[in-house]
């Protein structure tokens, strides 16, 4: 089983491309940078050669991965891709803990709408982390 240990990346390997769109990453010329050939996106080398940073993404936070020897792992070098879950979960439980005290004493007839719109609120934020975590 290959290790999990990063490796240098070569300049003149060639690597498969980490976003999994089946290209191949190619030297850009005079540069310390690679392109894909199939998805068009551009990679730097960072941190003396062990990371690759992706440019022009329109993604809120740099993505950057390691080669591990035959894939590339996620370098997640960023702490606050880690505090998604907790605020969302936050979010969610102040939701639920306000809104439906004011549902359940509320009249009999506003009492499935409320509830109906506190769930709505609280999923709202797991929507979020999904949207941000799906690719």
């Amino acid at each position: 089983m290959p290790s999990q240990k990063s490796q240098k990346i070569d300049l003149n390997a060639e690597y498969p491309c980490p976003c999994r769109r089946r290209g191949c990453l190619q030297l850009i010329t005079l540069t310390e940078a690679f392109g894909c050939n199939r998805c068009q996106q551009i990679f730097v080398i960072e941190e003396n050669g062990y990371v690759i940073e992706q440019l022009s993404t329109s993604y809120p936070y740099k993505r950057s991965w390691r080669w591990s020897g035959y894939r590339w792992v996620i370098a997640r070098s960023s702490g606050i891709e880690k505090l998604y879950l907790p605020l969302s979960l936050g979010v969610v439980i102040l939701l639920l803990i306000s809104g439906l005290p004011a549902a359940l004493g509320s009249g009999s007839g506003k009492v499935l709408f409320l509830i109906v719109f506190c769930l709505a609120l609280a999923l709202l934020p797991a929507l979020m982390v999904w949207l941000a975590y799906r690719r």
